[in-house]
């Protein structure tokens, strides 16, 4: 690096040595490196030279540690050249953590085409996509050959029943059995048993094994994970997958790593990090429930493990299996542009195995029960549990967890609020004090800002008490909460009933003998675009748990008429993700085109959109809205933020995040106005 660090560009690669000719380590002295900094304009590559005494083990992937701006960084050698890009002395390569080569060219590609996408930083995705060094683990691994390894087709048993009545499902399975890359979605009908969601992939996994290849598949959540994992053990066994997870903690995750990165396995199951698994011979790419917001990584730049997998998928020509109970809207648009093609349950199978779905608004149980539509547990979800009861576990998903989450004032209604940090107040239990969610602060003399009032109502009953109330109306039944800190995964198949929030539903070997969904207007009431699709997903999620019509399983949805309710009750999620993308692409919103969100404070946004150059801003097709006033509850906010919203169509949204990623870089470097967060396609930004 030269003397004054940070300074140099980034620049093109030199030119590959000619036909045969084979350098040697002298020959190339100068290591490119790639700083571990979130900094925009430290996203390039600097160069170092290399001492001799570091010539062997200063190859290409391994991790690093330099010299830059007076401190001691971390980084991976991306490269080695003959030539440095600069005339400037170059300071020395300081160190070569390990000689292992952890940073695979592929996933260094696939994490260079994440940050284009998103508009982040090349070191903010290999964040994810490496793991964190174990040096006790790595003893095992150093000196051993990490290329290509030849493996033997591994033996089992296909279950036609699987897949049957399922269009397209054999089509897919034969070319993927041939060594093809086909590209589909999976309609998933059940989520239990022997013919549940977790048996599917298995067997699309074993298939792709089968023809020599490997297979990543990713989950949303650790419950998810190990019901598929069991799924691949009983097919492949125990040893035949490595489980990728940071909630197993770091020597257990980079030990999985290491078991990859070496070859010794093909297989790979994991949440939203293990899309960067260096799967060698990479065949099928797999993702459960795509619609799930856990798959969008919490850090910058706030990639979605199924867009990973999408790229890699171009990049490495893999197959790809988008599956679900119900379909997401970014996937119907890849089936309409015919990039994939639906793997559907046909009519027949689904009335077969899905539950009879009741919804106490249509017209039919009003005309019966007229106060349907006004009491939480209308009498034919209270007449379902209890004849469940006789079969069986019965399933109850509510939609907030906790006692009494959220308090209003009874006489204007307001929602209450606490006075110190605007958090929503609620009360813990039956008795419990009335105290602010966000910041604990008791409030013993509310007072009410708009109209003075000093008494509250409850507006919405959680988890805790609801299954007090129904343990007052069952008095004979087992009640069994699960919500919060308190999650189950499984629970016997015994007569009780289960209390859980929405995605916390446990799984019942045997399937609920019903289910009733409450609280189905409170999620359709989410100020969020994507609030329909989303209560879709969760009640098709529930609604999977319970055994088919035919031996009585029956699902009660309390909610009002829509499309969504009517897309349930016809079990029909296909049809509703088309209509949801038409509304959206009529609409101009997301899915149907890209979207990029600059939050800050009010000059700084003015500032990045002034130096941002969109394409023929005149074009209706590129809109610009904001910058606008978040709203927020804190009166205690150091600086008011804004936002400004970007609406670019495909076609034009590889030119404008470039221009994104080119403003940050020099808004960065000369550190005139306060950092912009950059979001692209937040599922929560709408």
């Amino acid at each position: 690096m030269s003397s004054n660090a940070g300074t140099e560009a980034l620049l093109p690669l030199p030119e590959p040595a000619a036909d045969g000719e084979q350098l040697t380590a002298e020959q190339l002295p100068i290591a490119r490196v790639l700083i571990d900094s979130s900094l925009p304009h430290l996203d390039r590559l600097f160069d170092y030279r290399i001492p001799p005494e570091l010539h062997e083990v200063a190859q290409p992937g391994v991790r690093v540690r330099v010299r830059f701006a007076g401190q001691e960084l971390a980084g991976f050698l991306i490269d080695r050249v003959a030539r440095a890009g600069t005339e400037h002395k170059l300071a020395p390569l300081g160190k070569v953590v390990s000689p292992l080569q952890v940073l695979k060219p592929e996933i260094l590609a696939l994490a260079t085409s994440v940050a284009a996408r998103y508009a982040g930083a090349i070191s903010d995705v290999l964040r994810v996509a490496v793991p964190p060094r174990a040096a006790k683990v790595e003893q095992g691994y150093l000196g051993k050959e990490l290329g290509e390894q030849e493996m033997p087709p591994p033996s089992f048993v296909l279950d036609p029943e699987l897949f049957r009545g399922y269009d397209r499902a054999q089509h897919f399975l034969e070319h993927l059995a041939a060594g093809g890359s086909p590209r589909a979605t999976l309609g998933a009908l059940r989520g239990y048993g022997a013919l549940s969601w977790h048996h599917q992939l298995a067997q699309a996994i074993a298939v792709c094994a089968g023809s020599g290849r490997g297979a990543i598949a990713v989950v949303p959540d650790l419950r998810d994970l190990d019901l598929l994992c069991v799924a691949v053990a009983e097919l492949l066994g125990a040893d035949s997958y490595v489980r990728l997870t940071a909630d197993d903690g770091p020597t257990p995750r980079y030990r999985g790593f290491l078991r990859v990165l070496s070859g010794e396995c093909r297989i790979v199951l994991g949440t939203r990090s293990a899309a960067f698994a260096p799967v060698q011979n990479l065949g099928l790419l797999c993702c459960w429930d795509d619609g799930d917001d856990l798959l969008i990584e919490r850090r910058a730049p706030y990639q979605h493990a199924r867009e990973v997998l999408l790229l890699r998928a171009e990049q490495q020509g893999a197959a790809v299996l988008l599956a679900g109970h119900t379909r997401s809207t970014e996937a119907e648009r890849l089936l309409e542009s015919g990039w994939a093609q639906p793997i559907t349950p046909q009519r027949s199978l689904s009335r077969r195995i899905a539950p009879r779905v009741v919804n106490t608004s249509d017209s039919f149980e009003t005309e019966r029960d007229p106060l349907a539509t006004l009491a939480r547990l209308p009498h034919r979800a209270w007449q379902v549990a209890q004849q469940g009861l006789e079969r069986g576990p019965v399933l109850i998903q509510v939609a907030r967890g906790g006692y009494i989450p959220a308090l209003a004032c009874e006489n204007c209604r307001e929602s209450a609020r606490c006075t110190k940090c605007a958090g929503p107040l609620g009360r813990s239990g039956a008795v419990g004090e009335v105290q602010c969610r966000w910041c604990g602060t008791p409030e013993n003399s509310f007072s009410c800002p708009h109209c003075g009032g000093r008494r509250l109502r409850n507006t919405v009953s959680g988890a805790g008490r609801t299954a007090e109330e129904l343990g007052r109306a069952f008095p004979k039944a087992q009640v069994i909460s699960s919500a919060n800190d308190h999650v189950k995964a499984t629970i016997p198949d015994k007569p009780a009933l289960v209390v859980a929030t929405v995605g916390a539903e446990p799984v019942a070997a045997g399937g609920y003998a019903a289910a009733l969904l409450l609280d189905g207007d409170t999620l359709m009431r989410r100020e969020n675009l994507r609030a329909a699709e989303e209560a879709v997903r969760r009640w098709f999620t529930a609604a999977a748990l319970v055994q088919p019509a035919e031996q009585g399983g029956t699902v009660v949805l309390t909610a009002s008429q829509s499309e969504a309710a009517a897309a349930l009750v016809r079990w029909d999620p296909a049809g509703f993700a088309a209509r949801e993308l038409a509304q959206r692409r009529e609409l101009g919103l997301p899915p149907a085109v890209r979207l990029i969100a600059l939050t800050g404070a009010l000059a700084a946004v003015t500032t990045f959109m002034t130096r941002l150059e969109l394409p023929d801003l005149a074009n209706p097709k590129v809109r610009v809205i904001g910058p606008a006033l978040l709203s927020s509850y804190s009166a205690a906010a150091a600086e008011e933020e804004y936002r400004s919203l970007i609406f670019v169509p495909y076609a034009m949204a590889q030119t404008v995040l470039a221009q994104v990623r080119a403003v940050k870089a020099s808004l960065s470097a000369s550190r005139q106005t306060e950092p912009v967060q950059v979001r692209c396609d937040g599922v929560d930004l709408l």
